[in-house]
């Protein structure tokens, strides 16, 4: 591109071309290299990643259940492998009413309010259609004790968990902007400084048109990029829950529908490699004790096939 030169877009909430240069340029056998030790970037195949998510989540459950402890969990949008901790759950007969689940995060309409559970398109419901519901009647926690941010209580949220003692675990993966749970580099609702961005909480936030059409392409909208159907506001934990929970851990394995192409390939490389910045909240790991785990599929070099359209 020596010869034809330009500056990303005004929407494209990143636009430092010399470090989107440079982590362009990492290669598959340099990516799991950082200076913090603590955050431990492991690239392993996409079924393996999700075997370890599904089992990290049942083992704390398990173990606190074990130890006779509660346990506080951030979960992000309930994906139908949640079913697979609901089996362990229910063949190892561990009875959960020490655990409080709390929703990463849900859509809102235009006017912030959030969508209910009885929503079939939200969080929560997918939440409790994958999950709480999944598991035998007799071991499910209490209703009260797996819920998502709401309408009526998304001012107090950050109490609601911070009263709990904070996470014991927080389960992310960035989206397209580089967004943590929702909390989107380019929202007015989270503009700040760096250090005042660390300590907000939930809030109802404005999402990315980048978000939108990410969305558009999962199989509850429809996989056909109908952008209309997303909603345009969200609830969403902030960078406070995440930094506070005692352990993190964040999953870079999206791909689309199974083919090579992936929106997380330069993404993931951003947000590990790239500044620690409100702009890219997703890289705030970099200075936490995170496990970042990264798929073969997403690790892989970025490299241009001029045999292949979209």
């Amino acid at each position: 591109m020596e010869d034809f030169k330009y500056n990303p877009s005004q929407y494209v909430p990143f636009r430092d071309m010399e470090v989107l240069e440079k982590v362009r340029k990492i290669k598959r056998e340099d990516i799991e290299k950082h200076p913090n030790s603590d955050f431990k970037i492991m690239v392993r195949k996409a079924n393996e990643i999700q075997f370890i998510f599904i089992t990290d989540i049942f083992y704390r459950i398990k173990h606190a259940a074990d130890e006779g402890n509660k346990i506080v969990l951030i979960l992000p949008n309930p994906v139908p492998s949640y079913r697979q901790v609901a089996y362990l759950i229910n063949k190892f007969r561990v009875n959960c009413k020490h655990v409080h689940i709390f929703a990463m995060d849900e859509y809102a309409d235009e006017n912030g309010n959030v969508a209910p559970e009885t929503w079939k398109w939200g969080f929560k419901y997918a939440m409790n259609h994958n999950l709480y519901y999944q598991i035998d009647e007799d071991l499910r926690p209490p209703k009260e004790q797996c819920i998502g941010p709401a309408t009526e209580n998304i001012s107090d949220y950050g109490k609601m968990i911070a009263d709990m003692g904070g996470a014991d675990a927080c389960y992310s993966g960035p989206g397209w902007t580089g967004h943590l749970a929702f909390i989107e580099p380019d929202a007015p609702e989270f503009e700040g400084t760096f250090e005042e961005w660390k300590k907000m909480g939930p809030r109802i936030v404005t999402l990315s048109p980048f978000t939108l059409a990410q969305n558009s392409l999962h199989g509850s909208f429809g996989m056909s990029g109908d952008i209309a159907r997303v909603p345009p506001k969200a609830a969403t934990i902030g960078p406070a829950e995440v930094i506070a929970s005692k352990y993190r851990m964040d999953i870079n394995n999206l791909m689309i529908h199974g083919t090579l192409t992936s929106w997380q390939r330069l993404m993931t490389r951003l947000v590990a490699h790239g500044p620690v910045t409100p702009k890219l909240p997703t890289s705030i790991h970099q200075v936490l004790k995170t496990d970042f785990y990264i798929s073969e599929e997403v690790a892989r070099n970025i490299e241009d096939d001029w045999d292949k359209g979209y």
